[in-house]
């Protein structure tokens, strides 16, 4: 995996991925997209790392989608290649057995508010502007935008912005829910962190579970979901974070979790 495209960062058992091609808005091209699908996918084994921070490198932008220039000199099945890998990785952040935090720290268009998306919680700068503006170059949302934003911001408000290919400034993004708060510039990393080793300081199983219950129960009915919840409750019960968790509480102190 190439560090020039991905900078990597762990403290706290947090991990921050920076997308690092400033020069290019942070625009994923093939080996940022391989670098990002290596990390994820190494980070899903890692009991050390219980929380993941996803952000841009610079001040200007978060991730301004595909690299136009690259994919101006694909052939279709390239395309094609590229499309799938992508989705791929959308589906992998949102799958990833830990929480994702995405700090949009400015531009975030098409393939970048498609990340954004995908991860369980975003914050964003007063300068971030987000988007899935693909039609305006004849193409749709590939990285799983039509599904994901409607799901999010409701079906009406999603067609809006899909079918104008209208961006949206952080204000806007927080008002219909698309993020969960909007942060200072130089306050923004650090809120993400503040989050992330709250995160880390709960039981990672617990954690895991409780992520995999509302994704999958939010996609059935409520009575599949109530299931899908008993079903990940009980995958808590035996664990050694549970006693600990009641040992802590009756001795009055901070409990010390290990995902066992």
């Amino acid at each position: 995996m190439s560090q020039e495209v991905l900078h990597i960062e762990e403290d706290k058992q947090v991990c921050l991925l920076t997308l690092n091609r400033p020069e290019s808005m942070n625009a994923i091209n093939m080996e940022l997209l391989h670098a990002l699908q290596e990390q994820v996918h190494s980070l899903r084994l890692r009991k050390d790392v219980r929380a993941l921070i996803l952000t841009g490198a610079g001040e200007k932008a978060f991730c301004a989608g595909a690299d136009l220039k690259e994919r101006s000199g694909m052939t279709q099945e390239q395309v094609k290649e590229y499309i799938h890998n992508i989705r791929n990785l959308s589906s992998a952040i949102e799958d990833l057995n830990k929480p994702v935090i995405a700090a949009v720290n400015g531009v975030a268009l098409g393939g970048g508010t498609e990340l954004a998306l995908a991860s369980d919680i975003r914050f964003a700068a007063e300068n971030a502007t987000m988007g899935l503006t693909e039609t305006s170059l004849a193409i749709i949302p590939g990285g799983g935008g039509t599904q994901r934003l409607p799901r999010v911001v409701g079906r009406s408000r999603a067609k809006e912005m899909i079918f104008t290919g209208r961006r949206i400034d952080a204000a806007e993004a927080e008002r219909i829910g698309l993020v969960t708060e909007v942060c200072s510039q130089e306050g923004l990393l650090s809120r993400c962190r503040e989050t992330a080793e709250a995160i880390a300081e709960n039981g990672p199983v617990a954690v895991e579970q409780a992520k995999f219950a509302i994704n999958r129960g939010m996609e059935t009915d409520i009575a599949t979901g109530l299931s899908i919840e008993s079903a990940a409750y009980w995958v808590t019960i035996p664990t050694e974070d549970r006693l600990e968790g009641l040992r802590a509480f009756k001795e009055k102190r901070k409990p010390q979790y290990t995902g066992q």
